[in-house]
């Protein structure tokens, strides 16, 4: 049987495994697979928990993967200043910043 992509953050695997392990087959491996919104969708509903709730060191693993499941920079750009009035406003610029962040590093060559 082929292994599961890791999703768990090897230091998290290392000190806490079984943390690891249900991250890598619950959530990623049964929650994030369920047919009943799409990949896209979940992201979508993901970033904005994470930056409603300032959970920021999350939030960066997340813009990133909502940009692999098909959601646009303007997309995300949007949703977040969206946000910043029923989120608060620190809130949305923290989420923006990484998003900025994100972005640019994707761009650069190389």
């Amino acid at each position: 049987m082929p292994e599961r992509k890791k999703f768990a953050p090897p230091a998290i695997q290392e000190f806490a495994p079984k943390l690891a392990e249900v991250t890598d087959t619950v959530l990623f491996g049964d929650i994030w697979e369920r047919p009943g919104l799409s990949p896209r969708d979940r992201s979508l509903v993901t970033v904005t928990a994470l930056a409603s709730l300032y959970r920021a060191d999350q939030l960066g693993f997340h813009l990133g993967k909502a940009l692999e499941n098909g959601v646009t920079k303007d997309e995300l750009i949007e949703v977040i200043t969206h946000l910043a009035f029923y989120a608060g406003w620190p809130n949305a610029m923290t989420a923006m910043t990484q998003l900025k962040e994100i972005v640019e590093k994707a761009e650069q060559p190389g």
